[in-house]
């Protein structure tokens, strides 16, 4: 298919952009295609494209990356992250934006290792003593003595 026609197809709803086109979209240098496939597309198509904008790399697509940066799909807000990274903003705004999300994602991560840890991880199972089961004991030590 023809990368226009792809674009405009997409636009229309009717189809989503493969890897190979937001590749060259890339090349290109189509900022504009690729911001409104970070904003419009599925979840694959909108990580490749937060890719793509940090090797093209230009300021003006900070806003649709910082917006794309709260996605609900890990991996699209990791690529958004990655790309404001790599874009080298001076804002502080953005430098603390960034520190935060990046922290927040460790913390994710970190969560599944432990959970991982967990799941590998025999229990042990530790049995209290019982007043019951110490005098239930007692009184049959006591039955097997003769009696008097």
């Amino acid at each position: 298919m023809n990368h226009p026609f792809t674009y405009i197809l997409f636009k229309l709803k009717l189809v989503q952009p493969s890897k190979d086109i937001i590749l060259d979209w890339m090349d290109s240098g189509a900022v504009d295609k690729l911001e409104y496939a970070l904003k419009h597309g599925n979840y694959n198509t909108r990580q490749f494209a937060a890719e793509a904008l940090e090797h093209v790399g230009r300021p003006s697509s900070i806003p649709t990356l910082l917006h794309a940066m709260n996605d609900n799909i890990q991996n699209v807000s990791i690529a958004a992250l990655n790309a404001l990274e790599a874009l080298g903003c001076n804002d502080d705004l953005v430098i603390s934006i960034t520190r935060k999300r990046f922290n927040w994602v460790k913390e994710i991560r970190d969560k599944e290792e432990q959970r991982n840890v967990k799941k590998d991880k025999k229990h042990n199972i530790y049995r209290w003593k019982r007043a019951s089961k110490e005098s239930f004991d007692r009184v049959k030590e006591q039955l097997k003595k003769p009696m008097r």
